[in-house]
């Protein structure tokens, strides 16, 4: 999962809040028994809601389709792809036995690859990022290269660029490593929910890149039967979390 600041990773979790109050509802229990007792059956019963997979993507859906994945037309037409990194995972597993473990938006890794063998002239711009977490001292660059070369891809048409924090940051590292060829047009790697956001940072530093979405959560509909409490927890921290990062960046611009 991409890097974020502590306190948006907190806000963005429903069950920080749903702590939270759950908390008032026990400091108040004493004074006002019957508000407490409210509260507390009323969190129980927001929690059951929220593992109703539907209302998480409804928050998703938007975002994956806002653009559509580009034709073989378009892609034929760039000179290079850039692929955003989420934060490598398991740095440990690889430094261990040499194998890249993939997570869960891995189609940021592998659709690349099979773009690349389909149009070889095409070149290969990694930009990874740096969440802080790897005892292993093992960067997603390097990660991201051992994937690359395990796949067979010619490294002389790779670039890897690490130590970004946020998608803000891999912008403008990309900007910096491309310069003036980041007017040229370049297909933009990232999962589809994080594009428009992803969009926005890489128009602000004036690179030409065309969306190329992967890692889509949702499909056309998602059935109300569809039920799992694990599973729409992490949808929902997904959903918030970019919402919220986009009402940032549109309150200080």
């Amino acid at each position: 999962m991409s890097a974020s600041p502590p306190v948006l990773a907190v806000v963005s979790q429903p069950m920080s809040w749903l702590a939270l109050w759950w908390l008032i509802a026990l400091l108040i229990l004493g004074r006002w028994r019957k508000a407490s007792v409210w509260m507390l059956w009323s969190g129980l019963v927001v929690l059951a809601l929220l593992g109703f997979r539907a209302l998480p993507d409804a928050l998703l859906r938007p975002m994956e389709n806002l653009y559509p994945v580009p034709t073989a037309e378009v892609v034929n037409r760039q000179v290079g792809i850039i692929v955003l990194g989420d934060g490598a995972e398991l740095p440990d597993s690889f430094k261990a036995h040499g194998q890249v473990p993939l997570s869960e938006t891995a189609e940021r890794m592998t659709v690349p690859v099979g773009l690349l063998r389909q149009s070889p002239r095409l070149e290969l711009v990694f930009a990874g990022l740096d969440v802080g977490q790897s005892t292993a001292q093992v960067s997603e660059s390097e990660q991201a290269r051992a994937f690359f070369q395990q796949q067979g891809l010619n490294m002389s048409k790779v670039r890897l660029d690490d130590g970004a924090r946020n998608t803000r940051e891999q912008a403008q590292h990309v900007a910096k490593l491309l310069g003036d060829r980041c007017q040229e047009p370049w297909l933009l790697v990232t999962s589809a929910w994080q594009m428009p956001r992803s969009m926005t940072e890489f128009e602000t530093v004036s690179c030409q890149v065309t969306p190329y979405p992967v890692d889509f959560r949702t499909g056309a509909s998602t059935p109300l039967t569809e039920y799992s409490l694990a599973h729409s927890l992490l949808r929902w921290q997904t959903a918030l979390r970019e919402w919220v990062e986009m009402l940032v960046y549109e309150l200080n611009h």
